[in-house]
């Protein structure tokens, strides 16, 4: 697989407001999260911020390899899974958080290990939206997010070069 040719560029000022507007869509909801899980690692930076917005103090991760070298979605690895006291009454009262879904094999792998948590990404493509209960933007299935974190200031070519002739 290689990057698809759209670019969704996201600087950390629009994530920061992208994570906030996710954390008042879960406030909006008005339950009590007796914990939060964050998807490692993308999901450990919107986490840090809707735990802080929600007032939610345990936080426990779940490592799960899909892309080795950014380009290649490969075989899912679960690295780290939940504790067990996380898993109580199969996650409920759980709030799941993560950068984006893509293709929803990474939250189909975390809802199996507490399906009745609420699932919340920042970003949703649609191959993976249907596993999610909570996201704020929907991009299509063939634009690759380039997240701050991944990205250092370069220019950039301007879209109508890219289609001309």
């Amino acid at each position: 697989m290689s990057l698809p040719d759209k670019a969704f560029p996201v600087s950390w000022d629009q994530f920061h407001r992208d994570a906030r507007a996710l954390a008042w869509r879960i406030a909006d909801q008005k339950k009590e999260w007796r914990s939060m899980v964050a998807i490692t690692r993308g999901g450990l930076v919107p986490a840090a911020i809707i735990c802080r917005e929600l007032g939610i103090r345990l936080i426990e991760t779940v490592c799960i390899a899909s892309y080795h070298d950014y380009r290649h979605q490969s075989e899912m690895e679960i690295l780290k899974g939940i504790s067990d006291n996380v898993r109580v009454n199969d996650g409920e009262g759980v709030l799941v958080v993560d950068d984006l879904t893509d293709t929803g094999k990474t939250a189909q792998i975390v809802r199996s290990m507490i399906p009745k948590a609420h699932f919340a990404t920042v970003y949703a493509k649609p191959k993976g939206r249907a596993l999610i209960d909570t996201f704020v933007t929907e991009v299509s299935q063939d634009t690759w997010i380039y997240f701050p974190w991944d990205m250092g200031y370069a220019f950039q070519k301007p879209i109508a070069d890219s289609h001309a002739g």
